[in-house]
């Protein structure tokens, strides 16, 4: 499948690149199908693109990277209906709000986008926890990561293109846990 996209030109998306929302996004529930992109600019945000209409794309980011202890916990029914059959074929994504001033960038923490890698389904979930915000001020935390990559990797990194993401290359989060009954 090919789309124009606004933020990317065309993309060419196969079928290990798709994910599936049946209940899309809050707010935007008419939005089933995505993809992911990676822009290629180091930044760690992937673009949770969709595929419905190419002008929707929100900006995600695995909250681990800013909050390390960040974990979801999932309801039976959650698990269900993201037919989990092991929390450890999962990832988790936080979808970003970026301003026009990036350092007042947020996370939202309370409702994350948990994929099941194995199925390419996901959902957006609205967690319980209340220690979890749906502006989760991050920019500090994610420069300073950055910052420890950008040393890390100086000498063995080139330039990235744009490329659509296989969900079969997504690495496990590790960060779903289920509720205990």
């Amino acid at each position: 499948m090919i789309i124009k996209t606004g933020r990317f030109g065309q993309l060419t998306i196969g079928n290990l690149e798709k994910v599936t929302i049946p209940g899309g996004i809050l707010g935007f529930p008419e939005y089933k199908e995505f993809c992911l992109v990676d822009p290629g600019d180091d930044t760690l945000i992937l673009w949770l693109q969709s595929l419905d209409n190419p002008e929707i794309v929100f900006p995600i980011l695995e909250p681990k990277i800013f909050r390390t202890a960040y974990t979801a916990r999932l309801s039976a029914a959650e698990l269900r209906e993201l037919r989990l059959e092991n929390i450890n074929q999962s990832a988790v994504f936080s979808i970003l709000t970026i301003p026009e001033d990036v350092t007042l960038m947020t996370a939202n923490l309370k409702a994350p986008l948990v994929i099941n890698l194995k199925e390419q389904v996901a959902k957006q979930v609205v967690l319980q926890e209340n220690e979890y915000s749906v502006k989760h001020l991050m920019f500090k935390e994610l420069r300073a990561h950055l910052l420890t990559i950008s040393a890390q990797q100086a000498r063995t990194e080139s330039a990235r293109a744009t490329a659509v993401v296989s969900i079969h290359d997504i690495p496990p989060s590790m960060t779903v846990r289920a509720l205990q009954p």
